[in-house]
Protein backbone atom coordinates (compact mmCIF):
# COMPACT_ATOMS: atom_id res chain seq x y z
CA UNK A 1 0.00 0.00 0.00
CA UNK A 2 1.43 3.46 -0.58
CA UNK A 3 1.11 6.71 1.51
CA UNK A 4 -1.60 8.91 -0.25
CA UNK A 5 0.06 12.06 -1.60
CA UNK A 6 -1.62 15.21 -1.27
CA UNK A 7 -1.01 17.85 -3.30
CA UNK A 8 0.03 21.49 -1.65
CA UNK A 9 -0.58 24.89 -3.64
CA UNK A 10 1.86 27.41 -2.15
CA UNK A 11 0.47 31.10 -2.16
CA UNK A 12 2.70 34.06 -3.26
CA UNK A 13 2.75 36.65 -0.47
CA UNK A 14 0.57 39.75 -2.42
CA UNK A 15 2.79 42.47 -2.94
CA UNK A 16 1.91 45.13 -0.93
CA UNK A 17 2.18 48.70 -0.50
CA UNK A 18 -0.01 51.21 1.34
CA UNK A 19 -0.12 54.67 2.37
CA UNK A 20 -1.46 57.17 5.17
CA UNK A 21 -1.00 60.94 4.91
CA UNK A 22 2.32 60.64 6.63
CA UNK A 23 3.71 57.00 6.22
CA UNK A 24 4.17 55.13 2.71
CA UNK A 25 4.70 51.24 3.40
CA UNK A 26 6.17 49.25 0.68
CA UNK A 27 8.43 46.36 -0.03
CA UNK A 28 12.05 46.76 0.92
CA UNK A 29 14.71 46.43 -1.98
CA UNK A 30 18.62 46.25 -1.43
CA UNK A 31 18.89 50.56 -1.36
CA UNK A 32 16.94 50.47 2.10
CA UNK A 33 20.11 48.09 3.64
CA UNK A 34 21.88 50.63 5.49
CA UNK A 35 18.74 52.23 7.26
CA UNK A 36 17.58 48.93 8.23
CA UNK A 37 20.34 47.52 9.78
CA UNK A 38 20.42 50.99 11.86
CA UNK A 39 16.90 49.97 12.80
CA UNK A 40 17.73 46.61 13.96
CA UNK A 41 21.08 47.97 15.31
CA UNK A 42 19.69 49.65 17.84
CA UNK A 43 19.62 48.30 21.35
CA UNK A 44 15.74 48.59 22.22
CA UNK A 45 15.19 47.06 19.11
CA UNK A 46 17.30 43.99 20.15
CA UNK A 47 16.15 43.99 23.68
CA UNK A 48 13.17 42.64 22.07
CA UNK A 49 13.85 40.88 18.92
CA UNK A 50 15.84 37.83 18.04
CA UNK A 51 18.11 39.60 16.07
CA UNK A 52 22.12 38.91 16.27
CA UNK A 53 23.93 40.92 18.96
CA UNK A 54 25.90 42.88 15.85
CA UNK A 55 23.61 43.56 13.32
CA UNK A 56 25.32 44.98 10.00
CA UNK A 57 24.85 46.20 6.97
CA UNK A 58 25.34 42.41 5.10
CA UNK A 59 22.55 41.51 8.26
CA UNK A 60 20.49 44.51 6.37
CA UNK A 61 21.24 43.67 2.87
CA UNK A 62 20.28 40.18 3.42
CA UNK A 63 16.69 40.95 5.15
CA UNK A 64 15.86 43.57 2.59
CA UNK A 65 16.77 41.06 -0.12
CA UNK A 66 17.03 37.35 0.16
CA UNK A 67 15.41 36.64 3.20
CA UNK A 68 12.42 38.88 2.30
CA UNK A 69 12.30 37.29 -1.12
CA UNK A 70 12.16 33.83 -0.02
CA UNK A 71 9.52 34.43 2.65
CA UNK A 72 7.70 35.75 -0.05
CA UNK A 73 8.08 33.02 -2.47
CA UNK A 74 7.17 30.34 0.39
CA UNK A 75 4.13 32.16 0.48
CA UNK A 76 5.37 32.87 4.20
CA UNK A 77 5.18 36.74 4.77
CA UNK A 78 6.66 39.70 3.16
CA UNK A 79 9.44 42.34 4.69
CA UNK A 80 7.96 45.88 4.47
CA UNK A 81 9.64 49.47 4.74
CA UNK A 82 7.83 51.99 6.76
CA UNK A 83 9.01 55.60 4.98
CA UNK A 84 8.18 58.90 6.40
CA UNK A 85 6.34 60.99 3.54
CA UNK A 86 7.74 64.49 4.50
CA UNK A 87 10.86 63.43 4.04
CA UNK A 88 10.95 60.12 2.34
CA UNK A 89 13.29 58.65 4.79
CA UNK A 90 12.88 55.06 6.06
CA UNK A 91 11.70 54.98 9.77
CA UNK A 92 11.08 51.57 10.48
CA UNK A 93 10.45 47.92 9.38
CA UNK A 94 7.19 45.97 9.79
CA UNK A 95 6.85 42.39 8.46
CA UNK A 96 4.27 39.37 8.10
CA UNK A 97 5.75 35.84 8.70
CA UNK A 98 3.78 32.34 9.79
CA UNK A 99 0.94 33.12 7.23
CA UNK A 100 -1.80 30.31 7.33
CA UNK A 101 -3.53 30.30 3.74
CA UNK A 102 -6.08 28.08 5.19
CA UNK A 103 -6.97 29.72 7.82
CA UNK A 104 -6.19 33.20 5.92
CA UNK A 105 -4.00 34.29 8.83
CA UNK A 106 -0.82 35.92 9.27
CA UNK A 107 1.18 37.31 11.92
CA UNK A 108 2.48 41.22 12.05
CA UNK A 109 6.02 42.49 13.16
CA UNK A 110 7.36 46.19 13.65
CA UNK A 111 10.61 47.91 14.41
CA UNK A 112 11.36 51.93 14.67
CA UNK A 113 14.47 53.64 14.58
CA UNK A 114 15.10 55.31 18.12
CA UNK A 115 14.42 58.82 16.71
CA UNK A 116 11.15 58.62 16.14
CA UNK A 117 9.93 56.15 18.75
CA UNK A 118 6.69 57.97 20.72
CA UNK A 119 4.93 59.21 17.53
CA UNK A 120 2.95 56.94 16.99
CA UNK A 121 4.01 55.66 13.31
CA UNK A 122 4.64 52.01 14.68
CA UNK A 123 0.71 51.92 15.37
CA UNK A 124 -0.01 53.63 12.54
CA UNK A 125 1.85 51.07 10.20
CA UNK A 126 0.59 48.27 11.79
CA UNK A 127 -2.95 49.58 11.22
CA UNK A 128 -3.02 50.18 7.49
CA UNK A 129 -0.84 47.33 6.97
CA UNK A 130 -3.32 44.95 8.40
CA UNK A 131 -6.16 46.97 7.29
CA UNK A 132 -5.27 46.06 3.48
CA UNK A 133 -4.59 42.79 4.28
CA UNK A 134 -7.74 42.73 5.50
CA UNK A 135 -10.14 44.49 3.30
CA UNK A 136 -7.83 43.88 0.04
CA UNK A 137 -6.10 40.53 -0.05
CA UNK A 138 -8.35 38.42 1.67
CA UNK A 139 -7.10 37.79 5.13
CA UNK A 140 -9.37 37.29 8.11
CA UNK A 141 -7.14 37.54 10.84
CA UNK A 142 -3.56 39.28 11.79
CA UNK A 143 -1.97 38.59 14.82
CA UNK A 144 0.75 40.38 16.98
CA UNK A 145 2.83 38.58 19.39
CA UNK A 146 4.47 40.28 22.19
CA UNK A 147 7.13 39.59 24.36
CA UNK A 148 5.32 40.21 27.86
CA UNK A 149 7.12 43.45 29.22
CA UNK A 150 7.39 45.39 26.07
CA UNK A 151 5.16 48.38 27.24
CA UNK A 152 5.70 50.06 24.12
CA UNK A 153 4.85 47.03 21.53
CA UNK A 154 1.81 46.70 23.52
CA UNK A 155 0.72 50.31 23.37
CA UNK A 156 1.56 49.64 19.32
CA UNK A 157 -0.91 46.58 19.51
CA UNK A 158 -3.72 48.63 21.37
CA UNK A 159 -3.25 52.11 19.05
CA UNK A 160 -3.66 50.32 15.68
CA UNK A 161 -6.61 48.49 17.06
CA UNK A 162 -5.77 44.84 18.08
CA UNK A 163 -7.01 43.08 20.76
CA UNK A 164 -5.34 41.63 23.34
CA UNK A 165 -6.37 37.52 23.59
CA UNK A 166 -3.91 36.41 26.19
CA UNK A 167 -0.88 34.94 27.05
CA UNK A 168 1.37 32.13 25.43
CA UNK A 169 3.65 30.85 28.55
CA UNK A 170 7.21 30.32 27.11
CA UNK A 171 6.71 31.05 23.63
CA UNK A 172 9.47 33.25 22.61
CA UNK A 173 12.57 33.80 22.66
CA UNK A 174 14.83 37.41 23.11
CA UNK A 175 18.16 37.97 23.56
CA UNK A 176 17.62 38.08 27.55
CA UNK A 177 16.10 34.53 27.19
CA UNK A 178 12.57 32.86 27.09
CA UNK A 179 9.61 35.02 27.50
CA UNK A 180 5.77 34.45 27.27
CA UNK A 181 4.12 36.14 24.85
CA UNK A 182 0.97 37.86 24.49
CA UNK A 183 -1.34 37.19 21.80
CA UNK A 184 -3.25 40.23 20.17
CA UNK A 185 -5.46 40.06 17.31
CA UNK A 186 -7.05 41.77 14.15
CA UNK A 187 -9.95 40.14 12.05
CA UNK A 188 -12.28 41.12 9.67
CA UNK A 189 -15.33 41.35 11.90
CA UNK A 190 -13.41 44.26 13.95
CA UNK A 191 -13.26 46.63 11.08
CA UNK A 192 -16.97 46.20 10.55
CA UNK A 193 -17.80 46.02 14.31
CA UNK A 194 -20.13 49.24 15.07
Amino acid sequence: MTAPTWSVVVRRFPLVTVSTPRLLVRPLVAADAAMVSDVFGDRQARRWLPVPEEYGLADGAAWCTELAEWRRERGDGDHFAIVRRIDDRLVGCVWNRRTDWGAASTEVSFAVAAPVRGYGLAAEAVDVLAVALLLEHGFQRVELRIASGNVAARRVAEKAGFRYEGLLRNAGYVPSGRVDVESWSLVAADLTAP
